[in-house]
């Protein structure tokens, strides 16, 4: 939750400061950083609470030269979403700030006319080069599967937020108009009690939302951001006086957070275990994310398609008459990025070229063959045993019912969207089959599935007639 407080007096210090909150001490100089974060937003969980909870940043801080007088604190505060963050920034109680793409265009232009300082945009904290993340639910028992179905419906969504960007790029894709929803802004709490007590019609919410409400049992997902043909994706921005003043303190922040993707990258099932504990986002719902062939892939390295990306989301913006003029790509300032990566050995402009995610790989055990084509696997999550990778939808539909057969407890299952490779929960999916068991397709939207069924001659499943097809033969 936001963390305020009513001090003008030291807000009043702070700001003539132009950096943290300074106290003097035994000789020794105090500086404490306000960093912004959001915890419950799974994007920035690798530039902030896996930071803070790991203490990454006390290992990178530096102690000689001008800094062996200064100790920093850092005071970390947890927004539900971006535009609290930029108010903190514009107020000097934070330094840093992590939020997502249309957040953090708001938040450049916002300090283009602050005469104390600007903000930059220092690093990326996670991408989806194709769009997903953000998306539309619905309850699981609306009669509703397609963006049409909700004109002049009641939609939630968290104004100002990247799902809202979404909205608005989907709205002006179709050519309909602003108001084709009743749009309504609502958190991600207050939509997500809403939708279960079926007071709104659909939510659009950002990471983790679209998927964590069909995993906990009361929503369906019908629009995913990946539709929206733009890359999504979350970054940390820095106040300029700050980093002017301290810039070996941003290069140590930036060494810590290529530490904490690393370290979730290692071991992700214990990652998403430990991010359950810090957040209360349930591990299932983080591993999705942050796992192999996960929706999200952490990078650090500015890419120039997250740029243009901005780019095209100032347009939407402008479009609606809600922005000026704003040049993302005058925002950007790697240079702290890049001397990180320096200092640690790795080599930046060869990082900045890749896209790909880290993916499943293995054995597949159930079919017995290796995995040879990651986003066409899956993978069953057993309680108490770990996380098994399977070839294929069908392999892992059919280790799936000879796991629950046994008698084990299957904490989730996931299969990857036919159309877009997107990871899905196993049971949250639409299955195409035909008479080879062998060759199910799992797809997210209904409609396509029904396209792609009346063009093989296959049938249109759920999750649980799926399973019985595997387990029978056809």
């Amino acid at each position: 939750m936001s963390r305020y407080w009513d001090r003008r007096s030291v807000w009043a210090a702070l700001a003539a400061a132009a950096f943290g909150w300074t106290s003097v001490a035994n000789g020794q100089t105090t500086v404490t950083i306000g960093i912004g974060t959001q915890d419950t937003t799974t994007n920035t969980v690798g530039t902030g609470t896996v930071v803070r909870e790991l203490k990454l940043l006390e290992r990178y801080l530096p102690k000689d030269a001008k800094y062996a007088n200064i100790k920093f604190a850092f005071e970390w505060q947890n927004f539900t979403s971006g535009p609290p963050v930029t108010n903190g920034m514009m107020a000097n109680k934070l330094q840093f700030g992590m939020m997502g793409d249309y957040p953090l265009i708001v938040n450049g232009f916002t300090f283009e006319n602050n005469p104390e300082s600007k903000s930059r945009l220092i690093a990326v904290a996670a991408y989806n080069i194709y769009g997903s993340g953000n998306g539309i639910v619905v309850h699981k028992d609306s009669p509703y599967y397609d963006l049409a179905d909700l004109k002049g419906k009641l939609v939630s969504v968290p104004f100002g937020s990247a799902a809202h960007g979404m909205v608005l790029k989907a709205l002006q894709d179709r050519g309909w108009p602003a108001d084709a929803f009743q749009l309504v802004s609502q958190t991600p709490e207050v939509g997500s009690t809403n939708l279960q007590e079926k007071k709104i019609d659909a939510h659009a919410d950002f990471v983790p939302f679209a998927e964590l409400l069909p995993f906990r049992g009361f929503a369906r997902k019908i629009f995913d951001g990946a539709e929206t043909n733009l890359p999504t994706w979350h970054g940390v921005v820095v106040r300029t006086d700050f980093a002017e003043k301290y810039p070996e303190v941003v290069v140590a922040y930036l060494k810590a957070v290529i530490a904490a993707n690393n370290w979730i990258r290692s071991d992700p099932k214990t990652a998403s275990e430990k991010i359950h504990e810090w957040t209360g986002i349930n591990k299932e719902v983080v591993y999705i994310f942050l796992g192999p062939g996960g929706n999200m892939t952490t990078d650090p390295t500015i890419k120039p398609q997250l740029i243009d990306a901005a780019v095209q989301d100032v347009k939407v913006l402008q479009n609606l008459g809600r922005m000026k003029e704003f040049d993302p790509h005058k925002w950007v300032d790697d240079r702290y990025i890049r001397q990180a990566f320096a200092e640690l050995n790795l080599d930046y402009e060869a990082q900045l070229k890749k896209l790909e995610n880290y993916e499943i790989a293995g054995e597949d055990s159930f079919c017995k063959k290796p995995i040879s084509e990651p986003r066409k696997a899956g993978e069953v999550w057993i309680d108490g045993e770990g996380i098994l990778p399977f070839s294929s939808a069908a392999c892992t539909l059919g280790a799936y019912a000879e796991f629950k057969q046994k008698g084990k407890k299957i904490n989730v299952a996931y299969v990857f969207d036919t159309t877009r490779g997107i990871k899905l929960f196993a049971d949250q999916v639409f299955y195409v089959a035909g008479g080879d068991p062998t060759a199910i397709a799992p797809f997210m939207l209904k409609s396509e599935a029904d396209a792609y069924a009346t063009k093989t001659g296959g049938t249109v499943m759920t999750f649980e007639q799926a399973l019985k097809a595997t387990v029978s033969g056809g």
